[in-house]
């Protein structure tokens, strides 16, 4: 084990990499994140090259042994656990990565912390700000690296964009705008899931939807400064799925719209719905300024449509750029121009920065998201829903 950033070097790994070091991870939950966590580690080594450190998958806890050990041996973890609290104590762990449910953030975040373990740990960081807050104050105690996974920080374009920006490409920024639509529990016959019930989830669409266009809303502009906001549950109640035809109630928002002003005077709207019929992962960001606006589609993911008022007259308007050249970000890892990537990618960039600060002692923030970055989107959250409750009254934006 090296002292200096807690890695072990390959000797004992068949050889394969030589003896470029490697870092320990141990994964929390294997479902939808376990599955795009797990791709990037196997991906990274050969795609970064060369990398920071190559990730050893250590084991993998979930709380079904069925489940849990088939994932193992799908995702190339070398063992399993039914417990968390033997994740987390593993001596060969030095990367804990949380997947798990958001009512399973906090505990074992906190536990790995004091285990001296580096985090990732998924978006939202906590069920509530109080939540997140104990989070962040737990690892900034420990001292290790951390990481809240907004993955969309690490998309190229979106990285491009804040890039102009910080080149005052854009000018003074007056305006950001944001929505975040999907479609999946429109249908009242969809069953109560976990995400649904505020004990489990803390939050509706804010925390799973809403999160990450607060987070972009920070990362591209600044520090909110006040919101004004309206939530709203659609389907009450639900069948809970079980075969029993008894319905559960549904005690978080299904939909939320707000208004933000900015500390640099600028003003934005976000809204975020899981009730928006034909729309699947439909995420769009406008940015607009004194000298220029950029848009952004999550659904075409390697496009930035750039506007600039330096642009020769009689050719104003719109350009969709390609951000797939050798300069832009990150792409020097991947394919010629024009060979597009997809979502799943940015986990790679993202853990790659991530295993970066680790072995190199680097800061994760600025271009990374940190668990003081997921805390303030918690609590921009929990000010969207407290204006909410007060129908709407403008809520200042405070962080302690």
């Amino acid at each position: 084990m090296s002292e200096q950033v807690g890695f072990v070097t390959m000797g004992d790994a068949k050889g394969q990499l030589g003896d470029l070091p490697s870092i320990g991870v141990g994964m929390l939950g294997y479902a939808f994140m376990g599955k795009a966590h797990a791709n990037a580690y196997r991906k990274l080594p050969y795609i970064v090259w060369p990398p920071p450190a190559v990730p050893r998958l250590v084991a993998i806890a979930g709380r079904n042994e069925g489940a849990v050990s088939e994932a193992a041996r799908r995702y190339g973890f070398a063992r399993h656990y039914t417990d968390w609290r033997q994740l987390v104590q593993d001596p060969e762990i030095q990367l804990f990565d949380n997947g798990g449910p958001n009512d399973a953030h906090a505990e074992p975040c906190i536990a790995a912390a004091e285990a001296g373990k580096h985090i990732i740990c998924e978006k939202p960081l906590g069920r509530t700000a109080a939540e997140a807050k104990q989070m962040r104050d737990a690892v900034a105690m420990a001292g290790i690296k951390h990481a809240c996974a907004f993955n969309y920080r690490f998309v190229p374009a979106i990285r491009q964009a804040r890039q102009l920006i910080e080149q005052g490409a854009l000018g003074r920024i007056y305006h950001f705008r944001a929505v975040y639509l999907q479609e999946w529990i429109t249908d009242p016959s969809f069953p109560m899931v976990w995400r649904l019930q505020k004990k489990n989830a803390g939050s509706g669409v804010l925390g799973d939807l809403g999160a990450h266009i607060i987070d972009l809303a920070r990362f591209l502009v600044g520090e909110p400064k006040s919101v004004s906001g309206l939530t709203r549950t659609f389907i009450k109640e639900r069948p809970l799925g079980d075969g029993s035809g008894r319905t559960g109630t549904v005690d978080v928002d299904d939909a939320f719209a707000a208004l933000v002003e900015f500390e640099n005077g600028a003003i934005g709207t976000l809204e975020a719905s899981r009730f928006c019929r034909g729309r699947k992962n439909h995420q769009v960001i406008e940015v607009n300024g004194s000298k220029g606006s950029l848009v952004f589609n999550l659904e075409r993911l390697n496009e930035l449509e750039f506007h600039s008022i330096d642009q020769p007259r009689d050719v104003q308007g719109f350009t969709d750029v390609l951000i797939t050249e050798s300069h832009h970000p990150f792409w020097g890892n991947w394919w010629p121009h024009g060979h597009i990537i997809g979502w799943e990618h940015t986990f790679v960039h993202e853990l790659t920065h991530l295993i970066g600060a680790i072995v190199q002692n680097q800061t994760v923030d600025p271009y990374g998201a940190t668990f003081e970055d997921g805390y303030r989107a918690n609590v921009i959250c929990d000010a969207i829903e407290q204006s909410s409750a007060e129908n709407g009254a403008r809520v200042p934006i405070t962080y302690s």
